[in-house]
């Protein structure tokens, strides 16, 4: 009676690990075949990148997105950019901007590269991204001085960022410019209008307070976010308006009475 009871519970232990070995073969598979549905994907799928990623069991179009910084104050909105921004991001840092990031953020210009896909040299008029043929989404320049802005504006691409951009706006791709400067003179405000009937999007770095920022870091994000909202790239880095319901007590002005 016992032998026959030790046999029965060695079945059913038996068939339990045959199930556990099953779910982990099953576990495995999965894994692989997701891992290889990617290589597929990358190759099959046609983007205008032609790149995409799996997040989870869904296929993502990635976006190219090259980030600009140049030589004005604020260097932490190209650097919060480059942290936030989704797949793949190309990043050119000026000469200026290496000094600023280094007395800003005490980090260095390779700091910077290592937040991006790849980087190049302002200065490397061979790099792929000089010429219309190579496809990208959109280009930002965060921060950009109003030095690079006025070249822009006069179709000077002296240097790899403003080549760049003159490329966006021949092409007609999505060309973000976050300046920082105030005041802003005539001449500023002549270029600004230039560049906006040309197809560019002005972004003056002002931040918003209805969301009472408590620090620093929430003031830029609300502006990083702003940028990403430009492009097109969902994010939750600040507070959307969500509107004042107005008080029943209150009747509002004569004019609104009438």
């Amino acid at each position: 009676m016992r032998f026959s009871n030790g046999l029965e519970y060695c079945r059913q232990w038996r068939q339990i690990a045959d199930k556990l070995v099953l779910i982990f073969k099953c576990l495995l598979a999965r894994e692989y075949a997701r891992a290889r549905i990617q290589v597929l994907a990358s190759k099959c799928f046609s983007t205008r990148s032609g790149q995409g990623f799996l997040i989870g069991d869904h296929f993502v179009e990635a976006m190219n997105t090259v980030v600009g910084i140049t030589g004005a104050s604020g260097i932490v909105y190209g650097v919060r950019l480059l942290e936030k921004l989704p797949p793949t991001k190309t990043v050119i840092v000026s000469d200026d901007a290496q000094k600023i990031a280094r007395l800003e953020l005490g980090i260095s210009r390779k700091d910077i590269h290592e937040l991006a896909d790849f980087h190049y040299a302002n200065d490397d008029m061979y790099s792929p991204l000089a010429s219309g043929s190579v496809r990208f989404d959109s280009f930002v320049i965060a921060p950009c001085s109003t030095s690079t802005m006025s070249k822009i504006a006069a179709g000077i691409a002296d240097n790899l960022i403003t080549r760049i951009a003159s490329v966006a706006l021949k092409e007609r791709r999505k060309l973000v410019l976050l300046l920082r400067e105030t005041p802003l003179s005539t001449i500023h405000l002549s270029n600004m209008e230039r560049l906006s009937q040309a197809g560019a999007i002005i972004m003056p770095a002002s931040p918003a307070f209805y969301p009472r920022p408590r620090s620093v870091d929430e003031i830029v994000d609300f502006v990083v976010g702003r940028v990403l909202d430009e492009l097109g790239v969902d994010n939750d880095l600040y507070a959307r308006w969500k509107g004042v319901t107005p008080s029943t007590r209150s009747r509002g002005s004569r004019r609104t009475r009438r």
